[in-house]
């Protein structure tokens, strides 16, 4: 178990950390949404012929549940789209499934079709962290990325308290934007995700990283990013 006294000073964090220090990895608010990460990696000489299909047909998707977001990663991952899908509950999401399967236009002019142009498909299951909402960005277009932070064991909660607490995260001078944190719940565990836009990929380049990212660098076992941009059917974009 961690204790706040025997963390080195440079690690320690800002005094609200220990209000969410009870979260374990996958502790939510009881009746908050879940939010499913989808990944698909698609046939390198199949991915503008997916991205095509998947807008024609997606309005067949969105009229079951809520699409967060929909976007193709340029930076980090290629020929692969992520997708962030909102449920009330594990329940909620087992209906929706059960519909798709039995939705007739769906499986027949999106599944059958689109199944041959991936490759594999995985994904994990995510709840906003209790600080957070997912905001717009202030503008369209842009760049998105995607940060995962992987922490020691039962840290998670810990080490993204400050982020809640620093206005940079909120607004880098004006480039940069935290739309949306997660913890992980069901996949890769003891994870925190970032939601970040950025007027550009140059602009990402030119923010700096956020002292509440740096002061909990202790808890960290180790980060990933991907720079994606939306598709035009995405409802963030």
């Amino acid at each position: 178990m961690l204790r706040f006294s025997r963390l080195p000073a440079r690690f320690r964090l800002s005094p609200s950390a220990h209000r969410w220090a009870g979260l374990s990895t996958g502790a939510r608010e009881e009746g908050g949404a879940l939010y499913e990460f989808r990944t698909y990696q698609i046939r390198p000489d199949r991915s503008s012929a997916f991205l095509e299909l998947t807008n024609e047909k997606i309005h067949l998707r969105t009229a079951h549940s809520e699409l967060v977001g929909y976007w193709s990663v340029e930076y980090g991952a290629l020929n692969q789209v992520f997708h962030i899908w909102k449920y009330d509950s594990f329940s909620h999401r087992a209906a929706v499934r059960a519909a798709l399967a039995q939705d007739e236009r769906w499986m027949a002019e999106y599944i059958r079709p689109a199944i041959p142009m991936l490759t594999c498909q995985n994904n994990h299951v995510a709840a906003l962290l209790p600080w957070s909402r997912i905001d717009a960005p202030p503008r369209h277009g842009g760049a998105f990325e995607l940060a995962s932070f992987r922490t020691r064991p039962g840290a998670a909660a810990l080490w993204a308290a400050p982020l809640g607490d620093s206005a940079a995260c909120r607004d880098a001078g004006g480039r940069a934007r935290l739309l949306a944190a997660f913890h992980s719940d069901i996949g890769h565990l003891d994870t925190v995700y970032t939601l970040r836009w950025f007027e550009s990929a140059d602009e990402r380049r030119s923010v700096e990283s956020d002292a509440a990212v740096a002061r909990g660098l202790g808890l960290l076992q180790s980060r990933k990013t991907k720079v994606m941009f939306p598709c035009s059917f995405s409802p963030l974009k």
